[in-house]
C-alpha cells in the first residue's frame, strides 16, 4: 500500500460530464491505498483460504456480463449492442466452462460484485476506498489536471493506460483482442500507483448521486434504472473510448448497482492509518 498524506485535494470537474460537477476541494485524513488492483492470483489465494463463492457463481443461473465486439458500427446509446450475459462467467472464467481467466494471475480480477470486493477487503483487514480517497490518490502530483499523468491524453504519442483505441465497439486498433492487461503494463501515476486509470473500473464505498442518470454511459451492461443503492465506480476500463466514454480521468465516475458483475469491474483496497 501507498500512504496518502492528509490534506486538501481537488475533486470533480466542470469541463467534462455532468455527474462530475462541481469542481471542488475536499479535506481528507491520511490513509493508505493498494498500489495496484487486486489480481486474479490474489483473489484465487483468498478463495483457497476462505472458501468464498462469488455472487456470479451463486446466481441462478450462474454467470456474469461479458463484452462482445460488434461486427460493425452500432448505436452507442444501446449498451445491449456489446454486452451479453455470459453463462458460467465468473472470476475464473469468461464463460462456457473454460477457466481461462485464472491462466492470467497477473491481470486484475473481474466479475466481482460490490459484496465480493467487500468480502475480500474484510478478509485482508482492509476496506474499499471512498470516492474522494480514490480520486485524491489518482491526482497526486498533478492536482486539477485532466489526467492522472498531466494535461495530455497521450504525451509524446505514448498511451498511458489500457483504454479503447479505434472505433468502439467494432474496431480495436491495437494488437490482440480488447480486454484486461497484465497489471503494470502501463506507466505508474506520479504517486506510484499501477492501473489506477484504465484496465478495469474499480468499486468504491461511496453511494452514487447524480442529477442526470443518463450520463452513466454504456460502460455498464445497462443504464442504471435509478440512483437508489448505486455505488461509485472510478478509473475507467479497457472499454472506455473517446467518442462515447472519455472516462479515463480521475474526476470521471459512473454508478453501478452493488450486484453488478461484469468483465470490466475490479477493485483495490484501502486502509485507515491509526
Amino acid at each position: 500500500m501507498i500512504t496518502i498524506p492528509a490534506g486538501d485535494y481537488s475533486l470533480g470537474s466542470d469541463a467534462h460530464y455532468p455527474e462530475e460537477r462541481p469542481a471542488r476541494t475536499a479535506s481528507l485524513a491520511a490513509f493508505r491505498l493498494d498500489q495496484r488492483p487486486v489480481s486474479v492470483g490474489d483473489f484465487a489465494h483468498f478463495v483457497a483460504r476462505s472458501g468464498y463463492v462469488t455472487q456470479a457463481e451463486r446466481a441462478d443461473p450462474p454467470g456474469s456480463a461479458v463484452f462482445v465486439m460488434s461486427a460493425g458500427p452500432v448505436d452507442l446509446r444501446q449498451p445491449a449492442n456489446w454486452w451479453r450475459f455470459g453463462a458460467g462467467a465468473n472470476w475464473r472464467s469468461s464463460g462456457d466452462g473454460c477457466n481461462d481467466l485464472v491462466a492470467h494471475p497477473d491481470h486484475p480480477v473481474t466479475h466481482v460484485t460490490h459484496a465480493d470486493a467487500q468480502a475480500y477487503a474484510a478478509w485482508r483487514g482492509a476496506r474499499l476506498p471512498s470516492e474522494a480517497e480514490w480520486e485524491a490518490a489518482a491526482r497526486l502530483g498533478h492536482g486539477p489536471a485532466p489526467y492522472s499523468w498531466g494535461m495530455d491524453f497521450a504525451p509524446a504519442g505514448t498511451l498511458q493506460a489500457n483504454v479503447w483505441t479505434g472505433a468502439f465497439p467494432w474496431y480495436f486498433a491495437r494488437e490482440g483482442p480488447p480486454g484486461t492487461s497484465a497489471i503494470g503494463s502501463y506507466p505508474p501515476t506520479h504517486g506510484g500507483f499501477l492501473d489506477l486509470i484504465g484496465n478495469v473500473w474499480e468499486w468504491t464505498s461511496s453511494p452514487f448521486h447524480a442529477p442526470d442518470m443518463g450520463a452513466a454511459c454504456g460502460c455498464g451492461p445497462a443504464p442504471p434504472p435509478s440512483a437508489q443503492g448505486l455505488r461509485v465506480l472510478k478509473g475507467g476500463s479497457f472499454l472506455c473510448a473517446g467518442e462515447y466514454c472519455a472516462r479515463y480521468r480521475p474526476a470521471a465516475r459512473i454508478g453501478a448497482a452493488p450486484g453488478d458483475s461484469t468483465a470490466h469491474i475490479g477493485f483495490r483496497c484501502a486502509a485507515d492509518i491509526a
